[in-house]
């Protein structure tokens, strides 16, 4: 992943309801979600829902497919475990971090340092 595809993604998850619809669209999964189900979990006017979700697509962060005559939307996960693998790629300074344990200790000896 590069920089800028980074940045965007984290900046579409920044705002409390596209966090919130991402998250939920992560927990239900493959078969995803209609964008009024969506809306009335997340408890957002369609409306705003619309606005949030095309940020979030913009991004790269959501899927939407057709169904019918019903918008299906789904968390990308290719892009989620992108983002996840571009901002640990220097983790621990190339320790292994299996543990969180792993990771305070490096944290500590850079501090240190």
């Amino acid at each position: 992943m590069k920089a800028a595809s980074a940045i965007a993604a984290l900046g579409a998850l920044a705002q409390e309801h596209r966090l919130a619809v991402f998250r939920q669209l992560v927990q239900v999964g493959e078969k995803g979600m209609a964008a009024g189900a969506i809306a009335e979990s997340i408890g957002i006017p369609a409306s705003s829902l619309s606005f949030h979700l095309a940020q979030l697509r913009g991004a790269g962060m959501v899927l939407q497919q057709r169904q019918h005559r019903s918008l299906i939307y789904r968390a990308n996960y290719s892009a989620m475990n992108a983002l996840l693998d571009y901002l640990t790629e220097n983790c621990c300074a190339g320790a292994d971090c299996g543990s969180a344990a792993a990771c305070e200790s490096h944290a500590s000896e850079r501090k240190s340092a």
